[in-house]
């Protein structure tokens, strides 16, 4: 059934989580989820030179295995929301040397010219998951670590005993050109960075929005911020408004409910050709791990004259191409 609903049209042949070793392969998504051939989670996706480019995490787990199993990032770009490039994959936990593993989830931000990818991934020697940031030339790399060292690690926050609360990071430039990133999971964190994108500009401070697990997202869109993020456990989308970065947050209700088959749900928020688009995973492709075997999705997001959020409707057909 699957075949019929969420087909993909191909140009090459490749195994359902393949190590990806081809150059620029390009396909057809049919529905969602998107992409078929390889299981992709926690999306995040920038908007440059009239493109699309979708970075996502890449979920490996054997079959059975109740566990993420994540060695690597993937990039994949698009000009119309249906025809999609796969990019070779630019960035893995090798290239961080002072870190032992999991790719998990991140968000490519373009600043001054450069490419910078933050990063959620585990340190080699302080305990815990921590932030790391990688710069590039080019929105598909390759991608080297900028800093040499973790930007964030567990032991500078201290508002929960968890390891893995220094996560899921996301990077938001004002208007003023002032760069924010915001991260965390049961607590959200933000912090003002430097203008060169590897140092921060002041002290962390929280956000207090209700029921926060993980999973923040900034955007703006007719003079209002927007702060969505994964709430409760398995995870929607909820979101809070704001007149200013810095707050005070109103918390607004739930944008995207449950994904199915998968306890979490990551989005990302974007404009592109006149359209609003919500780029989130679901389940859908694995019958037996669906929260260790993601798929990315896409469907529109629409918003009410006052600028609240209408309910994202997931949908198996996905979005039209545009021009």
């Amino acid at each position: 059934m699957l075949s019929t609903t969420i087909g993909f049209t191909l140009f090459f042949a490749q195994n359902m989580n393949a190590q990806n070793t081809v150059k620029d392969t390009v396909f057809k998504a049919n529905g969602n989820p998107i992409i078929t051939h390889k299981y992709t989670a926690d999306p995040s996706a920038l908007v440059y030179n009239n493109k699309v480019y979708l970075y996502t995490g890449h979920d490996e787990a054997a079959k059975g295995k109740n566990s993420y199993v994540m060695h690597d990032w993937l990039c994949f770009s698009t000009t119309d929301m249906q025809t999609f490039t796969e990019h070779p994959s630019p960035l893995s936990v090798k290239d961080f040397a002072w870190a032992k593993g999991d790719a998990w989830a991140s968000q490519v931000i373009h600043y001054n010219n450069k490419f910078y990818w933050f990063v959620s991934i585990s340190h080699g020697a302080i305990h815990g998951k921590s932030i790391g940031v990688a710069v590039s030339d080019s929105p598909t790399g390759p991608f080297k670590d900028a800093i040499g060292s973790a930007l964030i690690t567990n032991d500078m926050t201290k508002g929960t005993n968890i390891s893995w609360d220094d996560i899921d990071p996301t990077v938001f430039v004002d208007k003023d050109g002032q760069p924010y990133l915001f991260w965390g999971n049961t607590i959200l964190n933000y912090v003002k960075l430097k203008k060169n994108m590897i140092e921060m500009d002041g002290p962390m401070q929280t956000v207090n929005v209700p029921k926060f697990t993980e999973a923040p997202w900034v955007h703006q869109k007719n003079g209002w911020y927007y702060l969505s993020y994964a709430t409760e456990f398995p995870e929607k989308i909820a979101y809070a408004m704001s007149r200013n970065i810095n707050g005070p947050w109103e918390y607004k209700g739930i944008i995207n409910e449950i994904a199915g088959n998968s306890n979490t749900n990551h989005q990302a928020i974007i404009d592109f050709k006149g359209k609003s688009y919500f780029v989130y995973h679901n389940g859908a492709l694995a019958a037996d791990a669906g929260s260790f075997h993601r798929s990315v999705c896409i469907d529109y997001l629409y918003y009410n004259k006052d600028g609240t959020i209408k309910r994202v409707i997931m949908t198996s057909e996905g979005v039209k191409p545009v021009k």
